[in-house]
Protein backbone atom coordinates (compact mmCIF):
# COMPACT_ATOMS: atom_id res chain seq x y z
CA UNK A 1 0.00 0.00 0.00
CA UNK A 2 1.37 3.42 -0.92
CA UNK A 3 2.58 5.54 2.00
CA UNK A 4 1.40 8.69 0.20
CA UNK A 5 -2.24 7.66 0.43
CA UNK A 6 -4.37 10.33 2.10
CA UNK A 7 -5.81 9.38 5.48
CA UNK A 8 -9.30 10.86 5.14
CA UNK A 9 -10.25 9.74 8.67
CA UNK A 10 -7.75 12.29 9.94
CA UNK A 11 -10.04 15.04 8.71
CA UNK A 12 -12.97 13.78 10.77
CA UNK A 13 -11.44 15.70 13.67
CA UNK A 14 -12.46 19.40 13.83
CA UNK A 15 -8.84 20.39 14.53
CA UNK A 16 -7.72 18.94 11.20
CA UNK A 17 -10.81 19.80 9.19
CA UNK A 18 -10.82 23.50 10.13
CA UNK A 19 -7.69 24.53 8.17
CA UNK A 20 -8.59 22.18 5.27
CA UNK A 21 -11.99 23.85 4.96
CA UNK A 22 -10.34 27.26 5.04
CA UNK A 23 -8.08 26.36 2.12
CA UNK A 24 -10.86 24.78 0.02
CA UNK A 25 -13.50 27.46 0.59
CA UNK A 26 -12.16 30.16 -1.84
CA UNK A 27 -11.80 27.61 -4.64
CA UNK A 28 -15.39 26.44 -4.36
CA UNK A 29 -16.68 30.02 -4.13
CA UNK A 30 -14.62 31.03 -7.17
CA UNK A 31 -15.99 28.11 -9.18
CA UNK A 32 -19.52 29.00 -8.07
CA UNK A 33 -19.17 32.59 -9.31
CA UNK A 34 -17.80 31.47 -12.69
CA UNK A 35 -20.46 28.78 -13.17
CA UNK A 36 -23.28 31.11 -12.13
CA UNK A 37 -22.10 33.70 -14.67
CA UNK A 38 -21.84 31.14 -17.48
CA UNK A 39 -25.09 29.37 -16.61
CA UNK A 40 -27.14 32.58 -16.34
CA UNK A 41 -25.69 33.92 -19.59
CA UNK A 42 -26.57 30.76 -21.51
CA UNK A 43 -29.96 30.40 -19.85
CA UNK A 44 -31.12 33.99 -20.31
CA UNK A 45 -29.30 35.14 -23.45
CA UNK A 46 -28.32 32.08 -25.53
CA UNK A 47 -31.08 29.50 -25.04
CA UNK A 48 -34.06 30.09 -27.39
CA UNK A 49 -37.60 30.83 -26.16
CA UNK A 50 -39.82 27.84 -25.46
CA UNK A 51 -42.35 27.14 -28.23
CA UNK A 52 -45.23 27.07 -25.70
CA UNK A 53 -44.20 29.28 -22.76
CA UNK A 54 -42.07 31.86 -24.55
CA UNK A 55 -39.49 33.46 -22.28
CA UNK A 56 -41.34 32.77 -19.02
CA UNK A 57 -39.87 29.26 -18.96
CA UNK A 58 -36.38 30.70 -18.27
CA UNK A 59 -37.14 30.74 -14.57
CA UNK A 60 -36.49 26.98 -14.65
CA UNK A 61 -32.75 27.75 -14.73
CA UNK A 62 -33.12 28.99 -11.16
CA UNK A 63 -36.17 27.03 -10.03
CA UNK A 64 -35.08 23.51 -10.97
CA UNK A 65 -31.50 23.64 -9.57
CA UNK A 66 -32.86 25.23 -6.37
CA UNK A 67 -35.48 22.49 -6.02
CA UNK A 68 -32.88 19.77 -6.59
CA UNK A 69 -30.52 21.33 -4.05
CA UNK A 70 -33.29 21.63 -1.47
CA UNK A 71 -33.90 17.89 -1.66
CA UNK A 72 -30.27 16.77 -1.96
CA UNK A 73 -29.08 18.94 0.91
CA UNK A 74 -31.78 17.52 3.17
CA UNK A 75 -30.59 13.99 2.39
CA UNK A 76 -27.02 15.04 3.21
CA UNK A 77 -28.24 16.72 6.38
CA UNK A 78 -29.98 13.53 7.47
CA UNK A 79 -26.90 11.40 6.69
CA UNK A 80 -24.55 13.68 8.63
CA UNK A 81 -27.02 13.95 11.52
CA UNK A 82 -27.40 10.15 11.66
CA UNK A 83 -23.61 9.61 11.62
CA UNK A 84 -23.17 12.21 14.34
CA UNK A 85 -25.84 10.57 16.45
CA UNK A 86 -24.78 6.94 15.89
CA UNK A 87 -21.02 7.40 16.25
CA UNK A 88 -20.93 10.50 18.46
CA UNK A 89 -19.01 12.18 15.64
CA UNK A 90 -18.84 15.87 16.49
CA UNK A 91 -17.86 17.09 13.03
CA UNK A 92 -20.71 15.19 11.36
CA UNK A 93 -23.23 16.87 13.68
CA UNK A 94 -21.64 20.24 12.94
CA UNK A 95 -21.94 19.56 9.21
CA UNK A 96 -25.66 18.80 9.60
CA UNK A 97 -26.14 22.07 11.46
CA UNK A 98 -24.18 23.96 8.80
CA UNK A 99 -26.16 22.46 5.90
CA UNK A 100 -29.63 23.31 7.23
CA UNK A 101 -29.73 27.09 6.46
CA UNK A 102 -28.45 26.58 2.92
CA UNK A 103 -31.01 23.85 2.24
CA UNK A 104 -33.77 26.04 3.64
CA UNK A 105 -32.75 28.95 1.39
CA UNK A 106 -32.75 26.79 -1.74
CA UNK A 107 -36.14 25.31 -0.83
CA UNK A 108 -37.52 28.81 -0.26
CA UNK A 109 -36.17 29.92 -3.66
CA UNK A 110 -37.76 26.85 -5.28
CA UNK A 111 -41.14 27.67 -3.73
CA UNK A 112 -41.04 31.35 -4.68
CA UNK A 113 -39.82 30.81 -8.25
CA UNK A 114 -42.30 27.96 -8.65
CA UNK A 115 -45.14 30.30 -7.68
CA UNK A 116 -43.88 32.98 -10.09
CA UNK A 117 -43.67 30.40 -12.86
CA UNK A 118 -47.08 28.97 -12.01
CA UNK A 119 -48.90 32.27 -12.56
CA UNK A 120 -48.27 32.53 -16.34
CA UNK A 121 -48.17 28.73 -16.87
CA UNK A 122 -51.24 27.68 -14.85
CA UNK A 123 -53.02 30.95 -14.13
CA UNK A 124 -52.45 30.70 -10.34
CA UNK A 125 -49.51 31.23 -8.01
CA UNK A 126 -50.25 28.24 -5.81
CA UNK A 127 -52.26 25.03 -5.72
CA UNK A 128 -52.19 22.34 -3.06
CA UNK A 129 -50.96 19.62 -5.38
CA UNK A 130 -48.67 16.82 -4.22
CA UNK A 131 -45.34 18.27 -5.48
CA UNK A 132 -45.87 21.77 -4.15
CA UNK A 133 -47.32 20.64 -0.82
CA UNK A 134 -44.54 18.14 -0.14
CA UNK A 135 -41.94 20.82 -1.02
CA UNK A 136 -43.61 23.17 1.45
CA UNK A 137 -43.36 20.40 4.07
CA UNK A 138 -39.63 20.18 3.26
CA UNK A 139 -39.35 23.89 4.04
CA UNK A 140 -41.08 23.31 7.38
CA UNK A 141 -38.70 20.42 8.13
CA UNK A 142 -35.70 22.69 7.60
CA UNK A 143 -37.25 25.37 9.82
CA UNK A 144 -38.11 22.74 12.43
CA UNK A 145 -34.56 21.36 12.44
CA UNK A 146 -33.02 24.82 12.85
CA UNK A 147 -35.55 25.89 15.49
CA UNK A 148 -35.23 22.65 17.46
CA UNK A 149 -31.45 22.86 17.64
CA UNK A 150 -31.59 26.54 18.58
CA UNK A 151 -34.06 25.91 21.40
CA UNK A 152 -31.83 23.42 23.27
CA UNK A 153 -28.84 24.85 25.12
CA UNK A 154 -26.96 21.56 25.49
CA UNK A 155 -25.16 20.98 22.19
CA UNK A 156 -25.16 17.18 22.27
CA UNK A 157 -28.84 17.02 23.20
CA UNK A 158 -29.61 19.50 20.42
CA UNK A 159 -27.69 17.37 17.92
CA UNK A 160 -29.53 14.19 18.96
CA UNK A 161 -32.95 15.84 18.86
CA UNK A 162 -32.18 17.34 15.47
CA UNK A 163 -30.98 13.97 14.19
CA UNK A 164 -34.29 12.31 15.07
CA UNK A 165 -36.23 14.97 13.16
CA UNK A 166 -33.84 14.82 10.20
CA UNK A 167 -34.00 11.03 9.92
CA UNK A 168 -37.80 10.93 10.18
CA UNK A 169 -38.21 13.84 7.79
CA UNK A 170 -36.00 12.40 5.05
CA UNK A 171 -38.89 10.16 3.99
CA UNK A 172 -40.44 13.32 2.52
CA UNK A 173 -37.69 13.59 -0.12
CA UNK A 174 -38.72 10.55 -2.23
CA UNK A 175 -42.33 11.66 -1.81
CA UNK A 176 -41.41 14.99 -3.43
CA UNK A 177 -39.47 13.32 -6.23
CA UNK A 178 -42.08 10.70 -7.14
CA UNK A 179 -45.16 12.80 -6.34
CA UNK A 180 -45.74 13.65 -10.02
CA UNK A 181 -45.80 9.92 -10.81
CA UNK A 182 -47.82 8.70 -7.83
CA UNK A 183 -50.63 11.27 -7.95
CA UNK A 184 -52.50 13.31 -10.53
CA UNK A 185 -50.93 16.71 -10.18
CA UNK A 186 -50.85 20.07 -11.91
CA UNK A 187 -47.07 20.08 -11.72
CA UNK A 188 -45.30 18.88 -14.85
CA UNK A 189 -43.29 15.66 -14.78
CA UNK A 190 -39.51 15.42 -14.60
CA UNK A 191 -37.71 16.52 -17.77
CA UNK A 192 -34.50 14.72 -16.77
CA UNK A 193 -34.52 11.09 -15.62
CA UNK A 194 -31.72 8.62 -15.18
CA UNK A 195 -31.65 6.15 -18.07
CA UNK A 196 -33.92 8.18 -20.35
CA UNK A 197 -33.31 10.90 -22.92
CA UNK A 198 -33.97 14.47 -21.67
CA UNK A 199 -37.08 16.07 -23.16
CA UNK A 200 -35.46 19.48 -23.67
CA UNK A 201 -33.07 21.14 -26.12
CA UNK A 202 -29.35 20.47 -25.49
CA UNK A 203 -28.59 24.18 -24.94
CA UNK A 204 -31.35 24.40 -22.31
CA UNK A 205 -30.09 21.23 -20.65
CA UNK A 206 -26.54 22.60 -20.63
CA UNK A 207 -27.65 25.82 -18.92
CA UNK A 208 -29.60 23.89 -16.30
CA UNK A 209 -26.73 21.52 -15.53
CA UNK A 210 -24.24 24.40 -15.30
CA UNK A 211 -26.56 26.23 -12.90
CA UNK A 212 -26.91 23.04 -10.87
CA UNK A 213 -23.11 22.73 -10.67
CA UNK A 214 -22.93 26.38 -9.60
CA UNK A 215 -25.44 25.74 -6.83
CA UNK A 216 -23.37 22.76 -5.68
CA UNK A 217 -20.16 24.80 -5.57
CA UNK A 218 -21.93 27.62 -3.74
CA UNK A 219 -23.45 25.18 -1.24
CA UNK A 220 -20.08 23.58 -0.50
CA UNK A 221 -18.45 26.99 -0.03
CA UNK A 222 -21.04 28.43 2.34
CA UNK A 223 -21.34 25.18 4.31
CA UNK A 224 -17.57 25.11 4.77
CA UNK A 225 -17.63 28.73 5.94
CA UNK A 226 -20.49 28.03 8.32
CA UNK A 227 -18.99 24.85 9.75
CA UNK A 228 -15.74 26.72 10.45
CA UNK A 229 -17.75 29.21 12.51
CA UNK A 230 -19.51 26.37 14.33
CA UNK A 231 -16.15 24.74 15.08
CA UNK A 232 -14.88 27.98 16.60
CA UNK A 233 -18.03 28.26 18.74
CA UNK A 234 -18.08 24.67 19.95
CA UNK A 235 -14.34 24.12 20.32
CA UNK A 236 -13.55 27.48 21.93
CA UNK A 237 -12.18 25.74 25.04
CA UNK A 238 -10.24 23.06 23.14
CA UNK A 239 -6.45 23.06 23.65
CA UNK A 240 -5.79 22.69 19.89
CA UNK A 241 -7.63 25.92 19.17
CA UNK A 242 -5.77 27.87 21.85
CA UNK A 243 -2.45 26.52 20.57
CA UNK A 244 -3.32 27.26 16.95
CA UNK A 245 -4.51 30.75 17.86
CA UNK A 246 -1.13 31.56 19.41
CA UNK A 247 0.82 30.33 16.40
CA UNK A 248 -1.46 31.32 13.53
CA UNK A 249 -3.46 34.32 14.75
CA UNK A 250 -4.62 35.28 11.27
CA UNK A 251 -6.39 31.96 10.69
CA UNK A 252 -8.21 31.54 14.01
CA UNK A 253 -10.44 34.38 15.14
CA UNK A 254 -10.85 33.27 18.74
CA UNK A 255 -12.23 35.77 21.24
Amino acid sequence: MSKSRINWYRYAAPANFYPLAGMALPWFMGLAIILFAVGLYIGFFVAPPDFQQGNSYRIIFIHVPAAWMGMLLYVLLAIYAAIGWAFNARLASMMATAIAPTGAIFTFIALVTGALWGRPAWGVYWVWDARMTSTLILMFLYIGFISLQSSIDDTRRADRAGAVLAIVGVINVPIIYFSVQWWNTLHQGATIRLGSRPSMAPIMLAAMLIMTAACWMYSIAVVLARVRTIILERESEAPWLAEASSTLPGNYAVE
